[in-house]
């Protein structure tokens, strides 16, 4: 793949020209369920560990319709809940494989973040697979692409350092505007990865 990050980010830009009042509002639910989940009293941190990884595969759903199909069905968010058991094993899973890493030094910690990135997208195209397989397939899948992804994440800071000037409302811009990116980023990868059962929602 030999995409940059302004080529990545300029078709994510095409993707949501006309469609930026659905995404925002898919974002602006999602930013809000979880948020309101994170924050109750006495089991927020439970519940957000129990209903983050349901909830991050429905989020990585939802995006893998839109780029692939221009599909903008806010239920997608809530598709993760399907395979619920699935999704909380590969969360808790990555969560303390990233954490582990942070352990010891900065740098390991996120190369395990990057290396498991792609988790939840290889997760809904290969409904086959285990949740060690589908984190054992994002790990092979970033060999050799984990710094263009770190790049990637990167290149939006300057955005991130606008947002206290539009009173932090402009991350439900900015949270679509990355998340179409990423899915891009994969949706390249996955169409040469020899593994990938990726046919079905390809256009």
């Amino acid at each position: 793949m030999t995409n940059t990050p302004t080529q990545l980010k300029d078709e994510a830009l095409e993707k949501l020209n006309g469609n930026w009042g659905e995404v925002v509002l898919a974002s602006f639910v999602y930013s809000i369920i979880t948020g309101v989940i994170s924050v109750i009293p006495f089991l927020g941190s439970i519940a957000s560990i129990v209903l983050g990884g349901a909830f991050t595969l429905g989020f990585a759903i939802y995006f893998l319709h839109f780029t692939r199909n221009n599909t903008k069905d806010i239920n997608l968010i809530f598709s993760g809940f399907k395979n619920f058991g699935n999704a909380l094993g590969a969360y808790v899973l990555c969560v303390l494989i990233i954490i582990f890493g942070f352990i010891f030094l900065i740098v390991p910690g996120i190369i395990a973040a990057l290396a498991l990135s792609q988790t939840f997208r290889i997760m809904y195209d290969n409904p086959q697979l285990s949740i060690t397989e589908c984190m054992s397939r994002s790990h092979e899948m970033m060999k050799g692409h984990r710094g263009d992804y770190f790049i990637l994440i990167l290149s939006f800071i300057g955005w991130a350092l606008l947002l206290p000037f539009t009173l932090f409302i402009g991350v439900f811009w900015l949270i679509p505007y990355v998340q179409t990116t990423c899915t891009i980023f994969y949706n390249k990868l996955a169409k040469h990865d020899p593994f990938a059962d990726f046919a079905k929602d390809v256009n």
